[in-house]
């Protein structure tokens, strides 16, 4: 396994130490959460960046860098709308209806995927949908910061809260509108896979 292979394939890892650290309560789990998930982006970032630097682009790294980047981002807004439920005090609310967005559009794409894998035609990530990413691992971080507030020196916390919880809120609207329209996008691009078949 070449080296952004085993950087994808270390994202299922993060995620999952992720979660257990986001429902944890030991000192400090928010922020350590946080940690994660940004070590998590960093291997997003850098295993495409290797692989074409090095032309190490594999059909394993075409198709599961996507499965993981959306593993990672479902599983951290599924786990907000919890959160946020448990916390009615939460300072920024995410709406179920959002994730239902978030995670339907990433079903779907999957699903699409898995059809041109069938006809043994490779889809690889476009460029709308690479920005719908950027946009929601900002979006997590933010609301991630949010949480992770109560956990820090208060000068941090001071610096950080008068504008962190605004700033989430207008990357989490972002995140959906960027993530309908690309799903949307790639959808009608790729209609003939699925329209031959109906």
């Amino acid at each position: 396994m070449n080296l952004p292979n085993k950087l994808t394939a270390s994202r299922f890892a993060l995620t999952v130490l992720f979660l257990w650290c986001l429902f944890s309560s030991f000192a400090g789990h928010q922020t350590c959460a946080l940690v994660l998930f940004c070590l998590a982006g960093v291997t997003d970032f850098l295993d495409g960046r290797i692989a074409r630097a090095r032309n190490l682009i594999t059909n394993f790294g075409i198709l599961m860098d996507p499965l993981a980047d959306k593993i990672m981002t479902c599983s951290a807004f599924i786990a907000f709308v919890e959160s946020t439920h448990i916390n009615p005090n939460a300072p920024v609310k995410l709406a179920a209806w959002m994730v239902v967005i978030i995670v339907s559009r990433e079903l779907a794409i999957t699903g699409l995927r898995l059809l041109a894998a069938s006809k043994n035609v490779v889809l690889a990530a476009e460029r709308y949908g690479k920005h719908k990413t950027i946009w929601q691992i900002i979006s997590i971080i933010a609301l991630l910061v949010v949480d992770a507030l109560n956990e820090w020196p208060v000068p941090l916390q001071n610096l950080f809260r008068s504008w962190s919880p605004r700033f989430a809120e207008i990357a989490l609207w972002i995140t959906v509108v960027l993530t309908a329209f690309s799903g949307a996008i790639y959808l009608w691009r790729n209609r003939s896979l699925y329209l031959e078949d109906m």
